[in-house]
């Protein structure tokens, strides 16, 4: 039987494309809705860390405290260790997970934050209720993940509806749930949390100016070529090279477009561990 890391597939892989957007998060800009939660001794546990941007800004706003960022992919941890390094931060580590079933003890921190992980693992409510074992009585869990249905840009050019199409069916056939957002309520309550410690709310990124939407229409651009996802999107029979090729052509003619605009809706969640419900 296959572990349950196995069960989901990471649809993006870490090609440079990606590393372009991922690299590009902060906590201000992807995690905003956990900032006032935040006391400077905190320990946190940040899963799927990526190059650890995110994970060294929740360092700085914890000098007291610690923070753990963890990914399952080891290849990119250097890449976090890296910023961390660079901006001089002590209090932070990094370490392979399985969201799933992780290795820490109960009750070990303060936090623990997932940015865009729900929508990619096998099962989202077993890694909730693993979030939440992991939490300290009281603690938050945050999760947020976009809702890749609610996406909305103009102005309609050909091929982008196609874009939308293809990646939602490669990354359900990797076992993921693109339209996450919407579901992170409905799993929170599957995974034990009751209504009353649930916080849930909404956020966006929208690109709009012209350098904006030159960084966005490139980065999906050379994703849907060049990157693991462009791998998946073959090998699995969802679309031809030449479909890629069309797809990614799409991506740079609607960027051409003066009034070019693009928001991504994103679920947000901030859940507290009741200390009586354990």
């Amino acid at each position: 039987m296959p572990s349950s890391q196995e069960t989901a597939v990471y649809t993006h892989g870490h090609h440079e494309s990606v590393l372009r957007s991922h690299t590009w998060r902060t906590a201000a800009n992807s995690a905003g809705y956990l900032l006032g939660s935040l006391k400077p001794h905190m320990r946190i546990l940040d899963i799927g860390c990526g190059p650890g941007t995110i994970t060294a800004d929740l360092a700085a706003l914890v000098p007291d405290g610690h923070v753990t960022g963890a990914d399952h992919a080891p290849g990119i941890l250097d890449r976090a260790r890296a910023t961390a390094a660079e901006r001089g931060l002590t209090n932070v580590e990094f370490t392979t997970a399985d969201v799933h079933a992780l290795d820490w003890p109960d009750d070990t921190f303060c936090v623990v934050h997932a940015h865009q992980v729900l929508q990619h693992v096998g099962d989202p409510v077993q890694a909730l209720r693993e979030m939440r074992r992991v939490t300290k009585p009281g603690g938050i869990i945050a999760v947020r993940d976009s809702d890749y249905a609610a996406m909305t840009w103009h102005p309609q050019t050909p091929g982008m509806t196609d874009w939308l199409d293809l990646y939602r069916r490669v990354a359900r056939a990797n076992g993921g749930e693109p339209d996450a957002g919407r579901h992170l309520k409905s799993w929170a309550l599957r995974a034990g949390f009751a209504a009353s410690d649930i916080t849930a709310t909404a956020g966006t990124w929208c690109y709009a100016a012209p350098d904006e939407i030159a960084w966005w229409s490139g980065l999906w651009a050379d994703r849907t070529v060049a990157s693991a996802y462009a791998d998946r999107a073959t090998n699995g029979g969802h679309a031809t090279p030449d479909q890629l090729t069309a797809v990614s052509e799409a991506w740079r003619d609607w960027a051409r477009h003066e009034d070019a605009w693009f928001a991504v809706l994103h679920g947000e969640l901030l859940c507290r561990k009741n200390a009586a419900a354990g």
